[in-house]
């Protein structure tokens, strides 16, 4: 299926409602069948049966659920974690070929629902270089625009809709990224790891950030997300934020949330798996949704296809 991103773009001017993925990560760490890489996570995946197989039955689980609503879906390949540094360490193929593959894998996974593959799309994430937890460990902007544009070209000129960098906790990397993300002819996103308070895990205010990046760019992110955070701590710094800043407002499009109200340091030193129920983590993403116009709504930690599912239903219902 040739690049849709023009559809995809008028989705996301609409404000039309539109699911993407829950966790694929965390999912696939509890699965015994499949063993993720310690350098690319997921993304070796794509190079054994079994791996393919369970990437292939977590994406059907969610198109489903769209597919059962009537409604869009953002997919999105399995490269996270996938550089020229990384794959590198683990021994796969090099960038532009893993990024094919991905790319070709869940494509051909789309062409499966025949008419229904219409409203499936497809982005490709990058991830900050370091631990999206730790933003002392972010690069500056020259060395994050240096060190992202090799894998951010192979992603681009892979096929997919959309790119997104994601789980970013700092402004310098987040800054690079976007320089690197506005070279190429694909439409891109800037995902932040949020405060409650209201500012990125690097002490950046969210007005800050947004209208930083947007001035560094010559073509911005056509919108901002936020990503393992939950829908309550998100709506407690957008009200923070667009109290001083409502046009920030019009450029937050959507929420992968987190199904735990634990800050960022708790999550990453718990060993148990903290998640709200899927009917009150839906009302919860709702709510958000309502208050601020956010329409691109999935899960990160703690969701699963039964998060994605009461989400779906919200929309139906409203």
């Amino acid at each position: 299926m040739p690049n849709r991103s023009s559809e995809l773009m008028g989705i996301f001017a609409a404000r039309k409602p539109m699911l993407t993925e829950g966790a694929m990560v965390e999912r696939l760490r509890r699965n015994p069948q499949v063993e993720l890489d310690p350098f690319v996570a997921n993304g070796s995946l794509l190079y054994t049966s079994a791996g393919r197989q369970a990437l292939s039955d977590l994406w059907r689980e969610y198109i489903e659920i769209a597919q059962k609503h009537d409604m869009d879906i953002l997919l999105y390949l399995p490269t996270w974690r996938v550089n020229v540094e990384r794959l590198t360490l683990a021994g796969l193929p090099e960038i532009n070929q893993v990024a094919m593959d991905a790319f070709a894998l869940l494509d051909g996974l789309r062409s499966e629902y025949g008419e229904f593959g219409r409203k499936i799309f497809i982005g490709g994430l990058v991830g900050c270089k370091g631990d999206a937890y730790a933003p002392k460990e972010a690069l500056g902007i020259e060395d994050a625009e240096s060190f992202h544009q090799p894998h951010v070209d192979a992603f681009a000129k892979s096929g997919i809709d959309f790119l997104l960098a994601t789980t970013i906790p700092s402004l310098s990397e987040a800054t690079g990224l976007a320089k690197a993300m506005s070279r190429t002819s694909i439409p891109y996103g800037i995902s932040f790891v949020l405060r409650s308070t209201g500012t990125l895990l690097d002490g950046t205010p969210i007005a800050d950030a947004i209208a930083t990046i947007d001035g560094a760019v010559s073509k911005p992110p056509v919108a901002y997300f936020a990503n393992c955070v939950h829908p309550d701590n998100l709506s407690l710094a957008l009200t923070a934020t667009v109290e001083s800043h409502p046009e920030i407002q019009d450029r937050f499009i959507g929420i992968q949330g987190n199904a735990s109200r634990k800050s960022p340091e708790e999550l990453d030193e718990s060993a148990l798996l903290d998640s709200d129920d899927p009917a009150a983590f839906a009302f919860a993403m709702h709510a958000v949704r309502a208050k601020f116009g956010l329409s691109v709504l999935g899960g990160c930690c703690g969701t699963d296809n039964k998060h994605i599912a009461a989400i779906a239903e919200q929309f139906t219902r409203n």
